[in-house]
């Protein structure tokens, strides 16, 4: 075989009619985690898939996703992140079919952007939205109010393209935020600090119960309130119907980023798909059929790991972030946590989602912030957003719980 081209790695075909969806197709050497890392990305372009088929034989693999979106999605960018997610093989290197995952990347450079600014409400979403078009993602934020009405932001961000340290690159960021935020911004610094900032804390005892509570059993909360839930999640895993390998037969209700939920637990767990297929109907219920092997090829045969998997498939379908709201003495704070992939990455626009939702309840932020924390045996991270109440919260407390859960979702407001 000789060098597989970038143009070969990933094709995009976008659709003609408005509204039907686009195929992105990819045709590349295979490894454990590849399709999480692919749908990943597609979740942080706001894309939605609604139909999947995945098929590897080990060495090389063939994905194509039928994805519906928005009209401003940046399918040349989008095309050139999904490239770099693949493995690169060629003939040259003596490799065939296969080639063998290289070394780790070393941690990207994490920067600090101090911003300060008068407030108004939408703000923190404004500048949120703006960190995400430039593809600055953000590891940890500190946002606070001081009494005379200005705002002091610091977001520790990490740049998907590596030029923030570059004059260049900072005085764009901040020219792009400036043209938002106009003549409300009155500062905008920008400088690189130690990767020890964003670094995970074992600390937990400011979180509530609806955060924290069975999270090291992995079972389903029966308190919970249902619009906190996804509803009708059936996992069944079966050893009968192929000779190698495992069926795992999903049923649930679609939300935003389900495949990619689904595709991070295998790879958490070095599950290795060599079959594939996600469907969703006009009424948003979604069909899996997935066929798994384990790392050394054979079947999951072990009934505890059967059990393991499974009850961690339905938790992360039926819920796979978690949201309160709690008392701080006399002030309401929203809580949001999702799970961090072993390899350390966090779920895409999640914060982003959150201030969105709370810009659309006209619900003014007084404070936020952004950590990494250990529940239980595994890293959360936790988004703490203390609500201002100047003069009383008009949204009740349910409310605001139920309409950030629903956009985090994907479900219609």
């Amino acid at each position: 075989m000789g060098i597989l081209y970038d143009d070969d790695v990933v094709i995009i075909r976008q659709s003609a009619k408005e509204g039907d969806p686009s195929v992105i197709t990819v045709n590349c050497p295979d490894k454990t985690g590849l399709g999480c890392d692919l749908c990943r990305i597609i979740l942080f372009f706001g894309l939605s898939i609604v139909r999947g088929d995945v098929s590897t034989d080990g060495k090389w693999c063939y994905l194509v996703f039928w994805v519906v979106g928005k009209s401003t999605t940046r399918w040349g960018l989008l095309k050139k992140r999904l490239v770099e997610a693949c493995p690169s093989c060629s003939s040259a290197s003596g490799l065939s079919y296969y080639c063998a995952e290289s070394q780790p990347p070393r941690p990207p450079d994490v920067f600090l952007l101090k911003l300060s600014c008068h407030d108004r409400k939408g703000l923190l979403h404004d500048v949120t939205s703006v960190l995400c078009e430039l593809e600055l993602a953000i590891k940890k934020v500190k946002v606070s109010t001081t009494p005379d009405g200005s705002v002091i932001d610091l977001f520790f961000i990490t740049d998907t393209r590596e030029l923030l340290h570059t004059n260049k690159r900072k005085e764009d960021t901040c020219d792009h935020l400036k043209a938002v935020m106009g003549n409300t911004m009155l500062s905008c610094e920008i400088e690189m600090v130690g990767p020890e900032i964003t670094a995970c804390s074992a600390e937990c005892s400011f979180l509530p119960a609806a955060i924290t509570e069975n999270v090291l059993p992995w079972v389903i909360p029966d308190e919970l309130p249902s619009s906190l839930t996804s509803t009708s999640v059936s996992v069944n895993m079966d050893n009968s119907l192929s000779p190698g390998h495992t069926l795992v037969q999903i049923v649930c209700q679609d939300h935003k980023g389900l495949l990619y939920d689904i595709m991070r637990t295998l790879k958490d767990y070095n599950i290795q798909i060599s079959y594939g297929r996600f469907s969703t109907n006009h009424r948003r219920a979604c069909d899996i059929d997935l066929f798994l092997t384990q790392t050394d090829g054979k079947k999951i045969v072990d009934p505890n790991k059967q059990k393991a998997l499974s009850s961690r498939l339905e938790m992360e379908l039926v819920r796979p972030l978690r949201v309160a709201t709690v008392s701080r003495g006399p002030d309401t704070e929203l809580l949001v946590a999702n799970p961090v992939e072993l390899s350390g990455k966090g779920r895409p626009l999640v914060f982003h989602d959150i201030t969105l939702s709370l810009k659309m309840l006209h619900t003014c932020i007084f404070s936020a912030e952004i950590r990494r924390r250990m529940i239980g045996d595994r890293e959360f991270e936790v988004y703490r957003v203390l609500l201002d109440e100047g003069e009383g919260l008009a949204v009740p407390r349910s409310k605001i719980e139920e309409q950030v859960w629903k956009m985090l979702m994907g479900w219609k407001q």
